[in-house]
């Protein structure tokens, strides 16, 4: 309870912590390493459960830093260019890019907007967009609706969760990121799945 008083409380309250939410999930967009799901998650049970943070500010920041990160790995991947890309000294890098460009020629539009559901997938799938020349008129309203569609989802799990749990400020939080961990690794493995039978 000491903590809660002393170092989430007054984050959590402040206005900053929205501002932190954009940045968080935008440098996530191409930097998979930074875990925004877990922290949008987080807050989005504990608004729920507690009223606090604002649940539409949450939100707009979410999907602000989602659709502003994509459209920054996009750039990126026209910056860097594709044979640089694939030339990546991390094999995870390079494998994600041939699997990206690959489905990129098949179904671009089913591509972008389901790749935003796995971490790694997503910054592969952008980049390797801008890096192969495809349009930025089209892919910016198709990163809009799958920034969107993620921020949302990931969001209605924690609000459930939040609402069902709401005496319990922390097991929700717990919970709500569980699920979402759950989600993501079923989505995952079904778009994988997908890609595979599409072959």
């Amino acid at each position: 309870m000491d903590l809660w008083n002393e170092l989430i409380s007054p984050l959590v309250t402040s206005p900053c912590i929205y501002v932190l939410v954009f940045v968080f999930v935008l440098i996530d967009a191409f930097f998979p390493p930074i875990p925004s799901e877990l922290a949008v998650v987080g807050l989005a049970a504990l608004s729920a459960s507690t009223g606090t943070p604002e649940m539409y500010l949450l939100v707009a920041a979410t999907i602000l830093g989602a659709v502003c990160g994509d459209n920054i790995a996009y750039q990126l991947g026209k910056w860097l260019g594709q044979e640089r890309i694939s030339q990546s000294r991390f094999p995870a890098v390079a494998s994600a890019s041939q699997w990206a460009r690959e489905e990129l020629n098949r179904r671009p539009v089913l591509i972008i907007l389901t790749a935003r559901e796995i971490p790694i997938g997503r910054t592969a799938v952008n980049m390797t967009a801008g890096a192969t020349g495809f349009p930025w008129r089209r892919f910016a309203p198709i990163s809009a609706i799958a920034g969107t569609a993620w921020a949302s989802y990931t969001i209605l799990i924690a609000v459930f969760v939040g609402t069902w749990l709401y005496q319990n400020p922390f097991l929700a939080v717990s919970v709500a990121i569980l699920l979402s961990l759950v989600a993501g690794l079923c989505i995952e493995r079904v778009i994988k799945l997908l890609s595979s039978c599409g072959r």
